[in-house]
């Protein structure tokens, strides 16, 4: 009996926590007012998958505009080379206006896990 418990501590212990990756910060910052970034970045607790993460943004409002419905933004995305950071490279400038990020992430435990921020153009 007392090996059976023995050997079922030895398992537990043995056997690796399933984490999911977390978003730990942003640039620009969740609810921020930044000036015309032409990247963004988005760091995570653990590495990604590159090819099953990924980012949507959208310009949610343009000052002077009225917009029927948000503008998806052309984007680029890339992992830094120890893939924690999602770096998001924009065809020009954001302009002034309100948007929204859309983020989803996996890592190698195959969980995906998404998020979203909104951030201001100033």
């Amino acid at each position: 009996m007392r090996l059976g418990i023995l050997t079922a501590a030895a398992f537990v212990m043995a056997t690796p926590a399933l984490a999911h990756p977390k978003l730990m910060s942003a640039t620009p910052a969740p609810d921020s007012i930044a000036a015309a970034p032409a990247r963004l970045q988005l760091v995570f607790s653990e590495a990604l998958v590159d090819k099953f993460s990924g980012v949507d943004l959208v310009m949610t409002d343009m000052p002077g505009m009225k917009m029927s419905a948000p503008m998806k933004m052309q984007l680029t995305t890339a992992l830094s080379p120890d893939g924690k950071t999602m770096i998001v490279s924009l065809a020009k400038p954001l302009p002034r206006g309100a948007y929204k990020l859309d983020w989803h992430a996996v890592s190698n435990d195959t969980h995906r896990v998404q998020g979203s921020y909104t951030f201001k153009v100033k």
